[in-house]
């Protein structure tokens, strides 16, 4: 198959053809667009001819997209089966959950004593684009504003070590976190304890948002656990 010449986001309406401008990066973006929203549901297995035809893509950059996926563990590579997109048990789930609630209630600590007034501006401009995006019905763009604010808050720590682990745990969890918006009122509970941590950040209290992030990750556990 021929390279494909140039490239951008997949067009509105699901999956199509794609064309080139930084090919490795759009089709792993593409892809996991794709394990998030369930259009390769856990345990897919990931035919690269199959998906390189649909996508309009050789097999070796694929290869290479499926790959990365792996490496930020979405994808399993599994002898004698090939690449199948991870599925995690409810355990796995609630275990990630844990730490990763260690995690953001000690960065919304770090970040309200380090963070300046710039930064957090920053972070509620984020927020105030996501809210647009939850009045507008947009789950997916809402959803990857949302993941913003909380990688931004983990930054705004200072500590490059929590930093790494929750990217980790983030990508991994992505899936997971995307579901637990399903339902206007799941949906709604999400937005409002968004509410409360922007408010929580921008008045620096370091105690409140530490407990509101602990708890909408412990809320986030509730949302989902009866789809995994």
């Amino acid at each position: 198959m021929n390279e494909i010449k140039s490239l951008e986001q997949r067009p509105v309406g699901g999956p199509g053809p794609i064309r080139r401008t930084a090919l490795h990066d759009t089709l792993v973006g593409h892809l996991r667009d794709m394990i998030i929203e369930g259009n390769l549901p856990p345990g897919t297995r990931l035919h690269e001819g199959q998906l390189g035809e649909q996508l309009g893509v050789s097999r070796t950059p694929l290869r290479e997209a499926i790959k990365y996926l792996a490496s930020e563990g979405l994808v399993e590579l599994v002898p004698s089966r090939g690449a199948v997109v991870k599925r995690f048990s409810a355990k796995d789930v609630r275990d990630m959950l844990t730490v990763l609630q260690t995690l953001e209630e000690l960065a919304g600590r770090l970040a309200c004593e380090t963070a300046t007034d710039a930064e957090i501006a920053e972070v509620r401009a984020l927020h105030d684009e996501m809210v647009r995006r939850y009045e507008a019905g947009d789950r997916m763009q809402y959803y990857k504003l949302n993941q913003e604010i909380h990688t931004a808050i983990a930054r705004l720590s200072r500590n490059a070590a929590l930093a790494d682990m929750h990217a980790m745990l983030q990508t991994r969890l992505k899936r997971i976190r995307f579901i637990g918006h399903e339902g206007p009122e799941k949906w709604a509970a999400a937005v409002a304890e968004h509410q409360e941590m922007i408010a929580a950040l921008e008045a620096r209290d370091k105690v409140t948002l530490s407990e509101v992030l602990g708890r909408h990750l412990t809320k986030a556990w509730e949302r989902v656990r009866e789809a995994v």
